[in-house]
């Protein structure tokens, strides 16, 4: 039986069909939430980000960097604001359907999903290079052990999960703070500028190697030191207290990650040579390596460390998709099977479906293919995200909001601006890829349009309120 509303229909469920779906609540104060977005992104620090001097020279990714860190700053302090006004486990697919209704919110939702499925994938072949300049060993049995052993962690519940998230990242915080120790004292500034300068580029300098292009080119590599950070939302139903936590513990993340993208953006090439550290699978460590000595003592360091950079980036993502999967199953925008949680509160399918998934798609062994992949999902639910913060704003200005946006929508506005100007350049960096990733996401529109849109759950918490809004109309 179902009741048609708009451009969806409404499914009756069980009525034990969200007690079948709950999630542990209070298990993390804002602390673990910040810990929780360093977490998310420290990984693109350790590696993957460097891609873009290949494409722009320290120049162009400087620009690139600045650009991105002013976009995630607006749209940090618009989620902190949406955050905390309508804290559920969708996270940015809840803020958009709630201003954008159904279509929005899936768009929303599943241009997350694309870009959060594939990030571990790119992750797990970068975990692989590191291995491998530990003990030799790359490749799949690398990428299926590391997928199996932090999807079972998960699995064990949140609070030891989120626990194992804080040590690990520590320790790769620890790693980062020796690396800028050990790294100062051998940086030159010529360092940055030694990438042939491509004289058919438009605008071509030492500063500009590959012109003016260079600097939209190395955008995604840019976004790499800040992708994910956005996940902390996610996290809502397991807050202590969602409307201070979650302002709090977003912003914090954002002014540590802001600290470290800076510091691996000068120090690597300052040390190493722009040129050297271009395409260098393990960026840091290759930087000591250079100055210290393949065997020393602070390479080796880093680059255990740096594992564990990559492993708190590769679990936190894990458990961001996963509740972005749990909150869209629970609301019928995916099968609902997905979203069922057992004994420990844990959505069990919603952890090992994109897992194998993203298992897969890291065979390739192509980590900056699948940067694209991510930054292509991840610009569009920018996009739509902000535009949610303005949207509401002027639909529901008396909304409560425990935090505001310092600007209002002129920040949202800044976000919303610089998250197209992103989209647009994953088709300069990788058209195929961009177009791959087009495909995918049509395809996910399609089983919207053709099916789960037909069959959603009023009672989620995400849809919930447009039936309270339903009834108070009918009683006007």
């Amino acid at each position: 039986m179902s009741e048609q509303h708009s451009s969806v229909d409404y499914e009756q469920v069980p009525e034990d069909y969200l007690q079948q779906r709950q999630l542990k609540s209070g298990a993390a104060g804002w602390i673990l939430l910040a810990g929780l977005g360093v977490s998310y992104v420290i990984s693109g620090e350790f590696a993957g980000w460097n891609f873009g001097l290949e494409h722009g020279g320290f120049g162009g990714m400087l620009l690139a960097t600045i650009a991105m860190a002013i976009m995630y700053g607006a749209k940090v302090l618009s989620l902190a604001e949406l955050s905390a006004a309508l804290p559920t486990a969708g996270g940015g697919y809840s803020f958009a359907r709630r201003a954008l209704g159904p279509w929005g919110g899936y768009l929303t939702g599943s241009a997350i999903l694309l870009e959060y499925v594939i990030a571990p994938a790119a992750i797990a072949v970068f975990i692989g290079a590191y291995v491998g300049e530990l003990v030799g060993v790359d490749g799949p049995l690398v990428y299926a052990v590391f997928y199996a052993v932090f999807v079972g962690i998960h699995l064990l519940g949140t609070g030891e999960a989120l626990r194992f998230m804080m040590v690990v990242t520590v320790i790769a915080v620890a790693g980062i703070l020796v690396f800028v120790v050990a790294a100062i004292p051998h940086f030159s500034v010529a360092n940055l500028f030694d990438i042939a300068v491509n004289e058919s580029a438009s605008g071509a300098s030492t500063f500009l190697p590959q012109g003016y292009l260079g600097v939209w080119a190395a955008i995604p590599f840019a976004m790499w030191l800040f992708l994910a950070v956005e996940g902390v939302p996610l996290a809502a139903e397991e807050a202590r207290d969602p409307a201070r936590d979650l302002p709090r513990g977003i912003i914090t993340a954002m002014l540590i990650l802001l600290v470290f993208g800076g510091c691996v953006l000068v120090l690597v090439p300052g040390i190493a040579g722009a040129d050297a550290m271009k395409a260098h699978g393990a960026p840091l460590v290759g930087a000591l390596q250079s100055v210290y000595g393949e065997d020393s003592g602070a390479a080796m360091f880093v680059n255990v460390v740096g594992l564990a950079g990559l492993v708190a980036s590769f679990f936190s993502i894990i458990y961001a998709y996963s509740r972005q999967v749990f909150a869209l199953s629970r609301a019928g925008y995916l099968p609902r099977f997905l979203s069922v949680t057992g004994r420990r509160k844990v959505p069990t399918l919603s952890l090992i479906v994109p897992g194998f998934i993203g298992f897969g798609l890291s065979l390739s062994g192509e980590g900056d293919l699948m940067i694209t992949i991510a930054v292509f999902g991840a610009t569009i639910s920018y996009a739509l995200m902000t535009l949610s913060h303005i949207v509401l704003r002027q639909k529901e200005p008396n909304l409560l909001r425990p935090y505001k946006t310092p600007g209002g929508v002129f920040t949202s506005g800044i976000a919303l601006v610089l998250s197209v100007v992103a989209f647009a350049s994953t088709f300069v960096v990788n058209q195929e890829a961009a177009l791959w990733s087009g495909l995918i996401y049509l395809l996910m529109i399609a089983y919207f349009g053709l099916y789960s849109r037909h069959h959603l759950v009023a009672s989620a918490p995400e849809e919930e309120f447009e039936a309270i809004a339903r009834a108070e109309q009918e009683l006007i």
